[in-house]
């Protein structure tokens, strides 16, 4: 299966999806700093009870890059520690996050699509790294960043469609 995409055409909309996020925690902050009340409050906001807050969807968010970069070059993903409990936190996560990406060239993921990529979850298993990107990585990414920007419409921040997708480069015909 080939996608005629090499993996940093994946990192490049991935950085652009999690700095998208960025502005919409600048509005949430606003929003809680307007109503007086801890902005700490939004990011344990989730949709469903049994599902994962604010912060855990921007944390798995920011994982899922970086394991799709790590596992699909054969290099050491950084370690963040899970404990941000200030937007600034969450903020400086993407950002660290961002950076890493941008670390990696097209020839860091040569025979990429052939890599068997394992998971701790499915002991035992593995997906070759094409399968990892169209089944597991990238719909995943896409679930968490959708998932945390829902959190903050749903607690009542004005954001749209286009705060989520960010600037598009339409062209003129």
């Amino acid at each position: 299966m080939s996608l005629g995409m090499n993996p940093t055409d994946f990192l490049r909309q991935f950085s652009k999806m999690l700095n998208n996020l960025r502005p919409l925690m600048a509005k949430a902050q606003k929003f809680a700093d307007e109503r007086k009340y801890d902005s700490g409050r939004l990011l344990t906001c989730r949709l469903a009870p049994d599902q994962f807050d604010f912060t855990r969807q921007v944390q798995i968010a920011c994982d899922t890059a970086k394991g799709f970069a790590a596992r699909l070059s054969n290099k050491e993903m950084p370690k963040h520690e899970d404990n941000e409990k200030t937007i600034a936190e969450l903020d400086q996560r993407i950002q660290k996050t961002v950076q890493y990406l941008e670390t990696f060239k097209e020839s860091d993921f040569t025979g990429w699509q052939n890599i068997k990529t394992t998971n701790p979850r499915r002991e035992g298993k593995y997906l070759i790294g094409s399968a990892f990107a169209m089944e597991h990585a990238i719909p995943n990414f896409y679930f968490h960043c959708t998932t945390a920007y829902a959190i903050l419409r749903n607690a009542g921040l004005e954001i749209g469609k286009k705060d989520f997708l960010g600037e598009v480069p339409w062209q003129n015909l």
